[in-house]
């Protein structure tokens, strides 16, 4: 049975526990919630392997132009020189050594590009070809403090942000993507970097990245903080 179609259940089963005990509504059923989800991410955790990868074939096709363009701002975020001065990325938090990367320095370090699929908490999965730095090589840069065991994506759009676990954010599919297709990222996509992941649900793909903060505790999320899963594993 595929992973996602086993943890699905689990959620349905959830609900259908929900609607049996009469439920009074969500405010009455949050600790249960909470119970159940607790649950439900010891079990992610345990099924998670950093050595395990989402492979798409090499003839897949891809998403293209239908690759879906989200935002929470009222109008699509863009970063506008003028306005903001020159981008960078703040790369920060419980490390020996912060940095402060601009987009040509992403471009010059070791990089990657890796077709990757993205699935959506409402089950559809879209696919394209990302390229960008490994959040592994960035942590072999900073160097995270012995107790920093969370990473906090951090964005410009209306300050989004979702907050991961050390080792999901450090897996070889985890990226800070630059480009997509060939070609950097627009607006619509989330340039100009966006973190990617098959192994997360896309909500905790952050896009209109400002700032990587390795952390001590973990920090919820947009969409974390009004009733997502945290952990979002897939």
């Amino acid at each position: 049975m595929k992973r996602r179609l086993f943890l699905g259940g689990i959620a349905a089963s959830a609900g259908s526990l929900l609607a049996a005990c009469n439920s009074g509504g969500p405010r009455s059923a949050k600790s249960l919630l909470r119970a159940i989800e607790h649950g439900n991410e010891g079990l992610e955790r345990a099924l998670f392997s950093g050595g395990s990868h989402d492979a798409v074939a090499a003839d897949a096709s891809l998403t293209g132009s239908a690759f879906p363009r989200y935002w929470v701002s009222k109008r699509m975020p863009t970063w506008d020189p003028a306005v903001r001065g020159a981008w960078r990325l703040e790369v920060g938090g419980a490390v020996r050594k912060p940095v402060s990367l601009s987009i040509d320095d992403l471009v010059a370090m070791r990089g990657t590009t890796q077709r990757h699929n993205h699935y959506c908490v409402e089950g559809w999965t879209a696919r394209a070809e990302f390229t960008g730095v490994r959040v592994s090589d960035l942590a072999r840069l900073v160097q995270p403090n012995a107790d920093a065991g969370y990473v906090d994506f951090r964005s410009f759009d209306s300050e989004y942000h979702e907050s991961w676990d050390l080792d999901s954010a450090t897996h070889p599919q985890t990226v800070i993507a630059y480009a997509t297709d060939g070609r950097y990222l627009n607006a619509a996509e989330g340039a100009p970097a966006r973190v990617h992941s098959p192994i997360k649900l896309g909500y905790k793909n952050t896009k209109y990245l400002t700032q990587v903060l390795f952390l001590p505790a973990r920090t919820g999320g947009y969409w974390s903080d009004q009733g997502y899963e945290w952990y979002g594993g897939v």
